[in-house]
């Protein structure tokens, strides 16, 4: 018992020396007093390669950082392609933030900025954004957008899409949303909205888009006012896993903020709906309705074939003042960051609802592959399909940030 005190005694006591040793003086043979400190010694780290640093940034950007950082962006740049566009650069940057930090049950705030430049002489710069207050009971949603692009233009109706030998014109635009909802109840809000829309064709082109306009303007001001009725339940407004999203707008040009001859409205419905089916899939469904006036400037018609329906049609194609469409896409997420994406549907576009014919419902189908850029916000690669005309089936390719919707 004796031996095993001492034993303790004089290891504590070597270790307490050591220690002592590290952080003071000692003597060495019995009359020099050397003094040091003692600092770990690390290994040097191994200076990353440019791949390695690319990959790092994109490894950690689709993590959710709203809840530390007051902004949480990332950049990307890649080649851009769809048939309406033809092959360019685009440059993307998609944000995210929170208002209030401290109510993660609260969806963030996004903001996603565009530039993107094609071999066909297009150019479109733009951002767009949706800011949620605190307690998601206010929300403004903007979009503010130029665009110049050279373009085919068949003529306007059904007929005119199927028969017509296409002219070829330049569009410029100028686009500003603005819109405000407050929520009234639950998921339920009311919103006003103001639009401005200013769209001209080049002088030389006048007289090619003359003819099939059917007698109208070349150059399109107008100043659009809308009271909105949204219910939406989505949990994250640009990808979104559950819930339901319904909207009706009704939107008066009035002529003395325009420069046309009458004053025109619009009405559109949107109907969605989200459902998780199992592990990594989600099926999504969407019913899109747009009725113009007559006195509607022919360059805000119902476009069948834009960004977020009838994908694969060239956007334009099919031009009247009323369109109706619908369809269902099934999203599975494959492997990390990679998904996946099939969808169907059918549109039609047309005069009047007196002149609907089912007949010139037009079928689109596709598949699209989906890259997680950021915390759900996708970069998506989507290649659709639509009927055959004349004997070609129509087809495009895309590459665009966020859902179709």
């Amino acid at each position: 018992m004796l031996l095993r005190r001492i034993a303790i005694s004089l290891i504590a006591t070597l270790v307490i020396s050591v220690a002592y040793a590290q952080e003071h003086s000692i003597l060495a043979n019995g009359r020099d007093t050397i003094s040091y400190r003692y600092t770990p010694i690390t290994q040097p780290q191994a200076k990353q390669s440019g791949w390695r640093k690319v990959y790092n940034y994109f490894q950690q950007s689709s993590t959710d950082k709203t809840a530390t950082k007051k902004f949480d962006i990332s950049v990307v740049g890649a080649p851009t392609y769809s048939s309406t566009t033809g092959l360019g650069l685009g440059v993307m940057a998609a944000g995210l933030y929170r208002v209030d930090r401290t109510n993660l049950q609260v969806p963030p705030s996004t903001i996603s900025l565009f530039a993107r430049a094609t071999l066909k002489g297009i150019y479109n710069v733009g951002i767009e954004g949706i800011n949620i207050f605190k307690d998601n009971s206010d929300r403004i949603n903007y979009r503010v957008a130029f665009v110049s692009q050279p373009t085919m233009f068949w003529g306007l109706g059904y007929d005119a899409a199927i028969s017509n030998t296409p002219i070829k014109y330049t569009s410029n635009s100028e686009q500003v949303e603005l819109s405000y909802y407050h929520r009234i109840y639950r998921n339920l809000y009311i919103g006003t909205k103001l639009n401005f829309d200013y769209i001209y064709t080049r002088k030389r082109d006048r007289e090619l888009v003359a003819p099939l306009i059917g007698g109208g303007k070349n150059e399109s001001l107008t100043t659009g006012l809308s009271l909105l009725l949204e219910y939406d339940s989505r949990d994250f407004i640009p990808n979104p896993y559950r819930g339901v999203y319904i909207s009706v707008q009704g939107m008066i040009r009035p002529k003395a903020l325009s420069n046309t001859q009458t004053n025109s409205w619009r009405i559109t419905g949107t109907a969605s709906y989200y459902q998780k089916l199992w592990r990594g899939g989600l099926l999504a469904m969407d019913l899109y309705v747009e009725s113009n006036s007559s006195g509607t400037p022919w360059q805000l018609y119902a476009r069948m074939g834009s960004k977020y329906r009838m994908r694969g049609y060239y956007e334009g194609r099919f031009t009247d003042r009323n369109m109706v469409t619908a369809q269902a896409e099934l999203r599975q997420r494959v492997w990390r960051r990679i998904g996946v994406a099939v969808w169907g549907g059918a549109g039609n576009c047309f005069s009047s609802w007196d002149n609907y014919q089912w007949s010139h419902t037009l079928p689109n189908y596709g598949i699209g592959v989906r890259w997680e850029f950021k915390k759900r916000v996708n970069v998506r690669f989507d290649y659709g399909f639509g009927s055959r005309v004349n004997g070609r089936l129509i087809n495009g390719f895309q590459v665009l940030l966020n859902e179709a919707f």
